[in-house]
């Protein structure tokens, strides 16, 4: 992934509340578009570069067992 898009993508939600964050969220799973996986990677990255070891091992536990359903 290009830098400048990973920095575009931050910086177009850097100011947003928790609200928005999630509707950001939600919208792009809920629309599907392909469009919306890099941004949706980039929020996942800063999710886990912020995580304790404890909530990495619980997002990977819960990653394992969705995509085995």
């Amino acid at each position: 992934m290009n830098l400048n898009l990973r920095n575009a993508i931050i910086h177009n939600v850097s100011n947003n509340s928790q609200d928005q964050l999630e509707d950001t969220i939600v919208d792009a799973i809920q629309t599907g578009e392909e469009k919306m996986l890099p941004g949706l990677g980039v929020l996942f990255e800063v999710i886990w570069k912020n995580s304790s070891e404890q909530d990495k091992k619980e997002m990977l536990q819960s990653l394992e067992s969705g995509l085995k359903q």
